[in-house]
């Protein structure tokens, strides 16, 4: 379901906005649209593979800390404070126009049209400063008949947007969800005609590949319709919940949120918990902290919302922080999960590509409290001692096996450990077909070996829950009973069944997960395969020539 009541709050001008103007739309206008939102009009790809955020997208957007007063001054502005203050450097590469930068209807050959009192120079001229800069210039749009505050939205016009936005040298596309289809209101349609958001979302990103120019496309649905079992194969990176307020109530909810979501995300396609909220409202610099560490622990976007000209030392202190941007960017691309939580103190573990674990310790509470675990917790095994790096102060030490820290209210340690196998090596979990979206699954959880396993849509069961162990098993617990992945009969040729078997040791129940999203046999060196490229439900696997497709690509 959508998250009307936060938007509501947020949003309360573009409410108003958009009830006048829905009066005033034409019944032909709305004619004319009925027949582009037809089911079935646009087929997503199995994944998006544009080439773009390998590591999560950095950058800015204006939206939190100034609503509709855009302009080209507040772009060009920020965009040289970020060029100048140190965050260019640490990887903030987009800066981003949110909605209100056009004019209220389109020019006459049906195009979108800057706002000339905000952008003299157009946005063309506004991306060719940011580009002088070494930066990318990102907009806003949205999959519907109107933005979110009442402007043209682009549903029916995407080929020509798209053009545009391509024209004008825009680099990133943040795409909204509001004002759906004919007599859809500001974020829900009770009564009015709405296409699913795959469809829509789908049309607009064949529309920014035809123009041939690398567009990042940033879903933003709020969550809706389960966007992470298909956003891989839409966009680069799709909200997960309604809108973030600056405030440490709505950066809880929107982690918990979020949190669970780890099996989803991975290079190329990232769950986007919003933007950052370090810098705005009632965030304290301790709450602003623990933001900026468990959006990087989940491997999110780092979009920052605030006056970035104008940020404080504490502010801008935080948003570069070189050790903690560090694991948000690990090339691995595993988001942290959630290892323990007990009356608000929580520990996340995300393993990097190095073998290292970044672990943050997250006191949810409002009193501090001591938070700890252990090397073995986190996935750390086989060394006497292990090295722990605080990633705000910087301090090292050592430690034979606990992990803990004295984290004040709201707060969060993070450190890195380094030492012992695991980590990049480590890997456990839902184990996602990319292609499918849906996850490898085994049958009605049953005990019978030799079942052949199969794909399912996610549901956390225990039968879709899998380990990849130092020996190279993939595990699984079903009906109670640890079984392993297992190559039929010891078979080696293309089109062996994959089923489950009770644990053996055997070559046939080795499996290697590699770096390019495949998982093969350490047999016979084929990879698992959906068969058929098929993305339903109860859609078999098996051994197959690895080929590059995305039936054969897997996220665990």
């Amino acid at each position: 379901m959508p998250h009307p009541d936060r938007r509501a709050l947020r949003r309360p001008a573009r409410s108003r906005l958009r009830r006048a103007l829905a009066h005033l739309l034409p019944a032909l206008l709305l004619a004319l649209v009925v027949p582009l939102l037809a089911p079935g009009a646009a087929t997503p790809a199995a994944a998006l593979g544009n080439g773009l955020a390998t590591t999560p997208q950095m950058g800015f957007n204006d939206w939190n800390a100034y609503g509709c007063s855009v302009s080209e001054s507040l772009i060009k502005t920020t965009a040289l404070a970020m060029h100048n203050n140190g965050m260019q450097s640490a990887g903030y590469a987009y800066v981003n126009i949110d909605d209100c930068w056009m004019t209220r209807s389109r020019g006459s050959d049906g195009r979108l049209v800057p706002d000339p009192a905000k952008f003299p120079d157009g946005i063309k001229g506004t991306a060719d400063y940011v580009h002088s800069l070494g930066l990318k210039l990102g907009i806003y749009e949205d999959a519907g008949l109107q933005t979110c505050a009442g402007y043209p939205g682009s549903l029916g016009h995407e080929t020509t947007d798209a053009q545009s936005f391509a024209a004008w040298g825009v680099d990133y596309l943040k795409y909204d969800n509001c004002y759906a289809g004919p007599g859809c209101a500001l974020n829900s349609c009770p009564n009015g005609t709405k296409a699913p958001a795959q469809t829509r979302y789908a049309t607009m990103r064949d529309a920014l590949a035809a123009t041939g120019r690398p567009v990042l496309l940033s879903l933003c649905n709020w969550g809706e319709e389960n966007v992470w079992t298909w956003g891989a194969g839409i966009g680069n990176s799709w909200r997960t919940t309604g809108d973030i307020n600056a405030s440490y109530s709505s950066m809880l909810s929107i982690f918990h949120s979020n949190v669970k979501l780890a099996p989803y995300a991975g290079p190329g396609h990232w769950n986007d918990p919003d933007m950052l909220e370090v810098g705005n409202g009632s965030l304290s610099d301790t709450e602003s902290r623990s933001e900026f560490s468990l959006w990087s622990e989940m491997a999110a976007p780092l979009i920052a919302g605030t006056n970035i000209a104008s940020a404080s030392a504490n502010t801008l202190s935080t948003l570069t922080n070189t050790r903690v941007i560090a694991v948000d960017q690990d090339p691995l691309g595993k988001q942290g999960t959630m290892v323990s939580s007990t009356n608000g103190l929580d520990v996340l573990a995300k393993p990097l590509a190095n073998g290292d674990v970044s672990v943050a310790l997250f006191n949810e509470t409002g009193s501090t409290a001591t938070i700890t675990t252990s090397a073995a917790a986190i996935g750390k095994t086989g060394a006497a001692s292990y090295g722990l790096t605080d990633l705000w102060t910087g301090a090292t030490s050592t430690t034979t096996g606990t992990i803990s820290a004295t984290v004040p209210a709201h707060g969060t340690t993070m450190l890195r450990v380094s030492g012992g196998t695991g980590g990049g090596t480590a890997t456990g979990g839902p184990v996602r077909a990319v292609g499918a979206g849906k996850c490898l699954d085994v049958p009605n959880s049953t005990t019978t070996a030799g079942t052949q396993v199969q794909i399912w849509d996610c549901n956390d069961q225990a039968n879709q829950q899998w380990t990849h162990t130092a020996s190279n098993q993939l595990t699984v617990s079903s009906g109670g009973t640890q079984l392993c992945l297992d190559a039929y009969d010891n078979q080696t040729a293309p089109g062996t069944k994959a089923i489950i078997w009770t644990c053996n040791n055997q070559v046939n129940q080795q499996w290697r997960v590699n770096t390019d999203g495949t998982i093969t046999s350490v047999q016979s060196g084929l990879c698992l395969d959906v068969t058929g490229r098929s993305t339903a439900n109860g859609a078999l696997i098996d051994l197959w020539t690895c080929n590059g497709q995305s039936n054969q690509q897997w996220a665990l």
